[in-house]
């Protein structure tokens, strides 16, 4: 086993042994807000825990894949294509993540899974447009055209990003701001507590580790895998 595989090794534990200390908090210790009567939306308030993270992280991958990309344009060296396109599959999952907890959450919160209102409707958009990226990479052959193509596409799509990020903020419709300290300003939102927000921050650090173990071991296999294609390859034209 060599370092950068110990390494991996460690992260994986690590985040893993993190990650049951997070659930432990989140549904042990973490106190209801007090702003919120109905005991199923004090229940489901705790996916909050794990919905901010995933877009968290999300965004993070995305932006480590952008920087990858710009990157690979400069130095041509497959690293960083390797880098871009293991960071948009571990983002585009924890994006997908995000999306599922916030619709459980909507429907115990405002009874409905979805509605078309600006802040989900660009959320939705930057789903597709990183699912559009996989789809770029998948339809071109040639590995040096697809690794070009597909660091100009990351780059277009990370535009998503800041926008999405700051979409809750320029419209204040269904999807509430909900971290603060006083009443919430939108539907669902809800007044956090020292213990709320710190169990919030642990469960933050949880899954940025995590992302950096599934980030090193996707780089990895990506790795392997292109490897292995070079020597079937190899052996094809013996």
């Amino acid at each position: 086993m060599t370092s950068s595989d110990r390494w991996t090794a460690v992260l994986i534990a690590v985040a893993g042994l993190l990650m049951i200390a997070a659930i432990g908090l989140v549904f042990g210790v973490a106190p209801d807000p007090v702003n919120l009567e109905s005991p199923v939306e004090r229940f489901s308030q705790r996916i909050f825990y794990f919905h901010v993270p995933s877009w968290w992280v999300g965004f993070l991958a995305f932006t480590v894949a952008a920087a990858a990309a710009a990157l690979y344009l400069i130095t041509g060296k497959e690293r960083w294509d390797v880098i871009e396109l293991s960071s948009i599959e571990i983002g585009l999952t924890f994006i997908t993540i995000g999306l599922i907890t916030g619709s459980i959450w909507a429907r115990s919160t405002w009874n409905t899974w979805w509605t078309w209102e600006p802040r989900l409707t660009t959320a939705a958009i930057g789903w597709l447009t990183y699912a559009g990226y996989l789809m770029l990479r998948g339809a071109i052959d040639h590995p040096q055209r697809r690794a070009r193509f597909g660091a100009v596409f990351c780059l277009i799509a990370f535009l998503s990003v800041p926008i999405n990020f700051m979409a809750i903020r320029w419209w204040r419709t269904i999807h509430p701001v909900v971290i603060g300290t006083g009443s919430p300003d939108a539907q669902g939102g809800f007044a956090t507590g020292p213990t709320i927000r710190l169990i919030f921050l642990f469960c933050l650090l949880t899954f940025t580790l995590l992302y950096f173990a599934l980030l090193s071991l996707r780089v990895r296999t990506e790795w392997l895998s292109r490897r292995v294609q070079q020597v079937k390859q190899q052996m094809m034209f013996r």
